[in-house]
């Protein structure tokens, strides 16, 4: 097994489930986010057709550091980010729910999910959202050598490439909330000038239910949050109607990362 070479902050959670790690993320080799089945990591996607415009590329915010945590918090506006993976009939319909709501979010799809439903990605840029890079198979990889942790990063950059014309907007490392320094400076080198974490983890891969997500979301959101949320968990799609209308309440607008910070 590779050495583990960067190391973890994640944060503690009380009392949880037996067999889950009691942090918000994931362990090496646990199954706190349970990869969708997918083909062959090898097995192309489909190219995009010609007529279809290419989606935007990464940015540079001059402002930002390397890893962004957070936007401005000046301003009323959150952005809500997906880890892209699970059940591609919850996704459309978490999609459907924001797009009702006129939020719009940020999905940090997996590889092999891409692999698996090639349609998704085209979908969550149709709905005017942003579509990212959350590795190819969703692994520890902070804890990889950094030829695998590279492959990790440039298989999906690949995928999204091939299905969309563009790498995706952002990169966020997977099973973990903060990228190691080689991990952030692979990322760069494949062409993300910046790591997307976030400030606040909606816990919802722990299934605590519905309100007990909602609660977490609104309790800690405010100005400016990035907030960690995932496809794939039914408690999440139950959470997410009274969460964009509390935010509507406190005159907060959901609005994808790039709009967040630009």
């Amino acid at each position: 097994m590779p050495r583990r070479t960067g190391v973890r902050r994640c944060v503690r959670v009380s009392h949880s489930p037996p067999g889950r790690s009691p942090y918000g993320c994931a362990t090496p080799g646990a199954v706190a986010h349970p990869p969708a089945a997918s083909r062959a990591s090898g097995t192309p996607p489909a190219t995009p057709p010609a007529a279809q415009r290419a989606a935007p590329a990464p940015r540079r915010f001059p402002q930002q550091p390397a890893e962004i945590t957070h936007g401005p918090r000046d301003r009323p506006q959150v952005a809500l980010t997906f880890h892209g993976q699970g059940d591609p009939a919850v996704a459309r319909t978490l999609l459907g729910e924001a797009e009702k709501s006129g939020a719009r979010v940020t999905v940090l799809a997996v590889g092999t999910w891409l692999d698996e439903h090639p349609d998704l990605a085209r979908r969550i840029l149709d709905g005017g959202h942003d579509l990212g890079n959350h590795t190819l198979r969703h692994l520890d990889i902070n804890a990889m050598s950094e030829a695998d942790a590279d492959a990790e990063i440039r298989g999906c950059a690949e995928r999204l490439r091939r299905l969309t014309g563009s790498i995706g907007t952002w990169f966020r490392p997977s099973r973990t909330p903060r990228a190691s320094q080689a991990v952030e400076r692979l990322a760069r080198g494949a062409g993300y000038p910046h790591v997307l974490s976030y400030d606040l983890d909606s816990l919802d891969y722990t299934s605590p239910g519905a309100p007990a997500v909602t609660r977490q979301v609104l309790g800690g959101i405010r100005n400016g949050s990035v907030v960690s949320l995932h496809f794939g968990y039914a408690d999440t799609v139950a959470a997410l109607p009274a969460v964009l209308e509390e935010l509507g309440r406190r005159g907060l607008r959901a609005v994808t990362t790039t709009e967040l910070l630009s």
